[in-house]
């Protein structure tokens, strides 16, 4: 059964409360919930992990190498824009990673128009709301190769 590890970044605990009319009424956990099930639907089982700091989000990515993850749904938050250790941890490791904004970052305050970690992706969804989500575990689920 393939494994797909959902990480989400700085701040994303706060979905469903932080900026509604940007970000939604979901909660992360409704979030995390509908993700297990449509992996389960599809025969992948999803993993989910949140965090706020750094160096933990670091060691959640080098794990995901260790544990032999299929891929990983990456939503960085802020730290998209400044990460450079989050950046080297996911240019290290030999996972596909989809990064995933729910908001069109490119529409946005211009400090949120570069990413410095999807260079590192082999793609990025943003601006597709929560549904970005399950356009990246799509992907994951039917990626060759």
């Amino acid at each position: 059964m393939k494994k797909i590890l959902l990480i989400n970044g700085v701040n994303l605990n706060r979905l469903g409360k932080r900026e509604p009319h940007i970000y939604g009424t979901t909660t992360l956990a409704e979030l995390e919930e509908r993700l297990i099930k449509r992996g389960a639907q599809a025969g992948v089982e999803v993993v989910t992990f949140h965090s706020n700091f750094e160096g933990e989000i670091v060691e959640r990515l080098h794990l995901a190498e260790d544990e032999g993850m299929d891929g990983i749904i990456f939503n960085p938050g802020a730290f998209t824009h400044y990460s450079y250790a989050i950046a080297d941890a996911a240019a290290g490791i030999n996972v596909p990673i989809v990064e995933v904004h729910i908001s069109n970052i490119h529409k946005r305050e211009a400090f949120r128009h570069h990413s410095v970690t999807a260079s590192h992706a082999v793609g990025q969804l943003c601006g597709f709301g929560l549904y970005g989500y399950e356009m990246a575990l799509d992907f994951l689920v039917n990626r060759e190769g």
